[in-house]
């Protein structure tokens, strides 16, 4: 993991975007949306967003581009769609030769706030994207065309609606989503994928199968997506040392734990309650 991540914005000549924020739009806030846009987008643009506030979700409509998600760079493609959580680092930018064509939609959410994308939240879909970005056309059309207040308020709830749904992975109970409420509650445990398929009656490849599916990640990349997303509430909300949050999500060590916190968040345990702190 390079530790030299910069903010980045960097759009270049062919890239064409649109979009609209909470200050042109009040009623986008109402949602604790940021703001939401549609973009298609060529070499060299990139973005790097190193703590961003709110969740984020990007919609691919057309083309193909790279998203940095969780520590590793993934290709997306038309159909996909990818979420992120508030305060941990995002990236993404276009490949040479294909262009790019997504909507995009950032909340804005205070650390009191429960985030729209959290613990138990896919990192990708394999469909929505196109719903998605349908929405947001629609109140692309009308912010650009009559600008009606009482359609602009209904496109807006549609999209914050889509988006709430986007982000509950588990449409029913299910032994699985039992199973994760299990971990939440242990995440200090010794979770290995035995344990975790033993634990909801299922086989450790069907439970791989159906994490792979509804989360976009393996059954133990989920229990480290859980144990720092628990662990950042700990830096925001305690001045306890590492040595004393380590044990309580599941590392033995400070120096294992920051190598785990640094791949999913992108800085050090360190360096995140420092920005934190500023903010």
């Amino acid at each position: 993991m390079n530790l030299e991540w910069k903010e980045t914005t960097m759009d270049g000549p062919r890239t064409r975007r649109w979009s609209v924020d909470a200050r042109q739009c009040p009623e986008l806030a109402a949602h604790h949306i940021a703001w939401l846009g549609m973009d298609t987008v060529h070499v060299p643009y990139r973005r790097v967003r190193l703590a961003p506030t709110g969740s984020f979700f990007l919609a691919c409509l057309a083309g193909e581009g790279r998203v940095f998600l969780e520590g590793r760079w993934q290709r997306v493609t038309a159909g996909q769609l990818c979420l992120a959580p508030p305060r941990v680092l995002n990236a993404f930018h276009a490949v040479p030769g294909k262009p790019w064509a997504f909507a995009w939609l950032r909340y804005e959410e205070a650390p009191a706030v429960k985030p729209l994308v959290g613990a138990d939240s896919p990192l990708r879909l394999a469909d929505g994207a196109e719903e998605l970005g349908r929405i947001i056309a629609g109140l692309r059309a009308e912010w650009e065309g009559e600008r009606d207040a009482a359609l602009v308020r209904h496109w807006i709830s549609l999209v914050h609606g889509f988006a709430q749904r986007l982000a509950r992975p588990w449409r029913s109970q299910s032994r699985v989503a039992e199973l994760w409420e299990v971990v939440a509650r242990d995440l200090a445990a010794d979770w290995k994928l035995t344990r975790l398929a033993a634990q909801c009656s299922l086989s450790a490849e069907h439970l791989r199968r159906v994490c792979r599916r509804e989360l976009g990640r393996t059954p133990m990349e989920h229990v480290t997506y859980m144990r720092i997303q628990r662990a950042q509430e700990l830096l925001e909300a305690s001045s306890e040392k590492l040595d004393a949050i380590a044990p309580q999500v599941g590392y033995r060590s400070a120096i294992v734990f920051s190598r785990a916190f640094v791949r999913c968040v992108g800085m050090t345990p360190s360096q995140y309650r420092e920005r934190r702190g500023r903010g």
